[in-house]
């Protein structure tokens, strides 16, 4: 397999795949509307707080790496929601579906053969989309792991049950 093939092939895989973690949609199923927002004791965020966390911080990187005139956001506020719970009944389909989208635009950059994995992005001369993308993959599996922790805490761990 040529190297450049194998490595957008495993870059995608990292993003999407069941490796050595669950994905976003495995670890939010079954989650109860009524305890999104919910915060346990022991930690200062609720499973709501980190999926639209993770939302947006791949959001903001897609940016970086499509816009040549990507202008950085307001840390942290910019990157949480404002409430611990989702503002409306479909604020958290909305937020999963745009986590989904944003992804599927991130591994068709990875696949695309024009782009340069190892060329920066056009609005940084030092960060590339390798870089890049392997940031949002570290990213997500850092908070995804934070959601099961939050899970476990409310005893919504493992998921069973219907979420409706």
């Amino acid at each position: 397999m040529d190297p450049n093939a194998a490595l957008r092939s495993h870059l995608t895989d990292l993003l999407t795949a069941r490796q050595a973690h669950s994905t976003l949609a495995d670890i939010t199923a079954h989650m109860p509307r009524d305890r999104r927002g919910e915060r346990p004791e022991s930690l200062p965020y609720s499973v709501w707080e980190l999926v639209e966390h993770i939302r947006r911080a791949q959001r903001d990187i897609l940016d970086y790496c499509q816009s040549p005139d990507y202008e950085g956001h307001d840390w942290p506020h910019d990157y949480w929601p404002d409430a611990p719970a989702p503002s409306s009944p479909t604020a958290w389909d909305e937020s999963v579906a745009q986590f989904q989208e944003d992804q599927e635009a991130l591994c068709e950059l990875v696949t695309d053969e024009t782009i340069d994995l190892y060329a920066t992005v056009p609005s940084s001369d030092e960060h590339t989309y390798l870089r890049e993308v392997m940031l949002v993959a570290d990213h997500t599996a850092y908070h995804l792991g934070q959601i099961v922790a939050v899970r476990r805490e409310l005893g919504l761990w493992p998921p069973s049950g219907d979420a409706a």
